[in-house]
């Protein structure tokens, strides 16, 4: 199996952190208004404050698919790893020491 850095491009890319900061700036800034609203806007302030949920979620939603994605190509890439020729190097190291130990030797 060879390294290929074009897995790699994808997760250089970090959520839109500060597009959700705005969101939820925003639904804060809405949810202390909510006293003061009259109630011919009051439908209008709780419409605005459904769809910016719904776009929180969706910013969510998606994340944790490319997380899921992610986890899944790791686990694919470990099932494919053979290990064998490790196995083998580090049993023949531990033998090595076992008959240095038994006939003294440094």
């Amino acid at each position: 199996m060879m390294y290929s850095p074009e897995p790699m491009k994808d997760r250089e890319q970090t959520p839109d952190i500060e597009g959700l900061e705005g969101k939820v700036g925003e639904l804060e800034r809405l949810a202390d208004s909510l006293d003061g609203v009259p109630d011919e806007e009051l439908v209008g302030t709780l419409d605005r404050t459904v769809e910016l949920l719904r776009e929180i979620n969706t910013g969510i939603e998606t994340e944790l698919d490319a997380a899921d994605r992610e986890s899944r190509e790791i686990g694919e890439i470990v099932e494919g790893l053979d290990l064998r020729p490790f196995d083998e190097a580090l049993e023949e190291i531990e033998r090595q020491e076992r008959n240095a130990g038994e006939t003294g030797a440094p």
